[in-house]
């Protein structure tokens, strides 16, 4: 079985106004996620550094950082990044260049999880529903263009206010969803913003992590799903 987890974590900033990294790796601590996509992981403007720091993920954290070929200091990608736990075979990865009006991207992955090769992406996707499904688009011919088929895993943040339409329409032709549940905003929370799509597992559990801490850590609550590869 196999721990998936999408976390808007805001730039690490509460809802307090405070900016806490510790508090975002306390929240995944709670979940105990094998796989986590991170949106919003890096500061936006200035040297776009990484919120969470290195010391920070090694020394207080079973996770490790997939590399994102990218420059500077940043964790991942517009962003996005994947969280493994340490010791866990990655493989192939890509930064995925999506079209946008503002800068928007997505990550993907080839990871080998309790001895399970699987594909994971990352996303956030834009605020205007035809760029979101432009981007979606972009994403699927990139899984469909990956040389080996896996058992796939797309996550994120996808800013889709509708319950059928629009780009969970498109992921929704090939990819099962996973019903989480509202996560946004964490303090009520009414918006199914954040979603998991599958294709080639069993779905075994799913839900949002709706701690205490979760509730004041970032304006989106986590999402998780417990999967098993067909």
């Amino acid at each position: 079985m196999i721990k998936v987890v999408s976390y808007n974590m805001h730039k690490g900033v509460g809802l307090d106004r405070r900016r806490d990294p510790r508090r975002i790796l306390d929240v995944l601590q709670e979940i105990g996620g094998d796989v986590i996509a991170l949106q919003e992981a890096d500061l936006r403007f200035g040297a776009k550094t990484r919120v969470i720091p290195h010391h920070m993920l090694d020394d207080h954290s079973p996770w490790q950082a997939v590399p994102i070929a990218h420059d500077g200091g940043n964790m991942g990608w517009h962003g996005n990044a994947l969280l493994v736990r340490k010791g866990a075979a990655v493989g192939a990865s890509a930064a995925l260049h999506l079209p946008a009006l503002e800068p928007r991207g997505a990550i993907r992955a080839d990871i080998v999880v309790h001895s399970a090769p699987i594909r994971v992406v990352g996303m956030h996707l834009d605020l205007s529903g035809l760029w979101r499904r432009r981007q979606a688009r972009a994403i699927l011919a990139h899984v469909d263009s990956c040389a080996a088929p896996l058992p796939t895993v797309l996550m994120g943040d996808l800013n889709e206010w509708t319950r059928a339409a629009g780009c969970l329409r498109d992921f929704g032709r090939d990819f099962v969803s996973a019903q989480t549940g509202p996560s946004f905003h964490a303090r009520r929370p009414i918006g199914r913003l954040d979603r998991i799509f599958t294709r080639g597992f069993r779905l075994l559990d799913c839900g949002v992590h709706a701690s205490p801490a979760a509730r004041r850590a970032s304006d989106h609550l986590p999402i998780w799903a417990v999967l098993e590869p067909q």
